[in-house]
């Protein structure tokens, strides 16, 4: 009797877009048989045809029936498709990798705004593909709770490929890997592929980022990059409020804390409110620890996507307690937040005035620096550098201001 083997991999439906689906069968005769069903047949049939077959012969597999069934998709998600079924049926190292995009080799730094992060769900590629247009300051192609858990094994293959294939425009890129233990097994399909941040969900001790620093050390071994890969914790639990300061110094790559509230709210046994008192001790003290350690405090996701006037009060009250930004889960929020986080015209004069004062006072060789009849110490004078460059960068003052 023939063995036979099936998998499948991909969505298919009506309203399905810019995806595939992947129906594959390994046989032990019969050689290749390749079926595409394609919406886009005309323009683009033959070319999915010479893909699907690159890929068997890549695989080295001699007898296979590959139906795929084509609704606009890309060809980094063809790819991660037939990927992801090859992989479910058989063992082996290899990785079909579509050449990066020179755009997408760009390197993020320690020191920069993240006033926004839009979520895009990791097995999704439809939403990928023009994400970056909207501006977000950063990107998160999701592995964890926007992917269902049937899914996770293919949308690792699909977040790859994105990584190497999707125009973000600049967008910092990063990824959300699955909870501890089961996201060290993430960091292979992201690390080699320039992701810029990783965040790490439900973060409960400062031992999860040193696994995950570790598994990174050993995968460069394999694949050696000098580029820093950044941390963003996320707090979602009593015990990660608890130990947020030791996480946000776990490591030199932590840049950021964030905090988690649907999840938070749920481990406290209480309903989340958008007047979210019931959350605010946690989101001081997270705060707190981001500060005390020098990194950004991040927001949690205004989850309401139709109420914009909720969310720009949202974004006011969180910039009030010292959040530096916050998440988004539609692109409709961008701009509201941009304008919330971003400094007023007032706090500019201000800062503009401290640090006017204090280079004339450095200038005359004095040991004090006063604005009218106020004192002005250093923690005074480094947050209006901050607050200037921050207008600078955001062009709401020029690069070359002085007095």
């Amino acid at each position: 009797m023939e063995n036979i083997q099936i998998a499948t991999a991909g969505n298919q439906g009506d309203k399905i877009r810019s995806e595939c689906f992947v129906f594959l069968k390994l046989k032990d005769s019969g050689g290749v048989l390749v079926n595409v069903k394609s919406k886009v047949e005309v323009l683009y049939g033959n070319s999915i045809r010479e893909l699907c077959n690159e890929m068997i012969k890549f695989f080295g597999i001699s007898h296979c029936e590959l139906t795929l069934e084509d609704s606009g998709a890309l060809p980094f998600v063809i790819a991660a498709r037939i990927e992801a079924a090859v992989k479910s049926l058989i063992k082996t190292e290899k990785e079909f990798l579509l050449p990066m995009l020179p755009e997408n080799q760009y390197h993020t730094v320690r020191e920069q705004f993240r006033f926004s992060r839009l979520y895009l769900p990791g097995n999704s590629p439809s939403m990928m593909l023009n994400a970056g247009v909207h501006k977000p300051c950063g990107i998160i192609l999701d592995l964890e709770d926007s992917v269902a858990p049937s899914k996770k094994f293919e949308a690792r293959f699909l977040v790859r490929n994105a990584l190497r294939s999707v125009d973000f425009y600049g967008a910092e890129r990063m990824v959300r890997i699955n909870q501890f233990p089961m996201g060290l097994d993430d960091l292979k399909f992201i690390v080699p592929h320039n992701v810029n941040l990783i965040l790490i969900p439900k973060c409960e001790d400062s031992q999860q980022i040193t696994h995950i620093e570790n598994e990174i050390l050993e995968i460069r071994k394999q694949f050696p990059s000098s580029h820093s890969i950044f941390f963003m914790p996320i707090i979602e639990s009593a015990l990660g409020v608890e130990n947020a300061f030791r996480i946000a110094k776990a490591s030199e790559n932590v840049v950021s804390l964030a905090i988690g509230l649907e999840d938070f709210t749920a481990d406290l046994g209480v309903r989340r409110t958008k007047e979210g008192t019931e959350s605010l001790f946690a989101r001081m003290r997270l705060v707190n620890a981001a500060k005390a350690a020098g990194i950004q405090p991040i927001d949690s996701v205004f989850s309401d996507v139709g109420d914009m006037e909720g969310l720009r009060e949202n974004v006011r009250v969180s910039k009030s307690l010292g959040f530096e930004g916050m998440g988004c889960i539609h692109p409709r929020q961008i701009d509201v937040i941009h304008k919330g986080y971003a400094p007023e015209a007032e706090e500019i004069e201000k800062a503009k005035a401290i640090f006017n004062a204090f280079v004339e006072a450095k200038e005359k060789g004095l040991g004090v620096v006063s604005l009218g009849t106020k004192m002005i110490d250093a923690p005074v004078v480094k947050r209006a550098e901050k607050t200037i460059k921050l207008a600078v960068d955001l062009g709401l003052l020029a690069a070359n201001w002085r007095g």
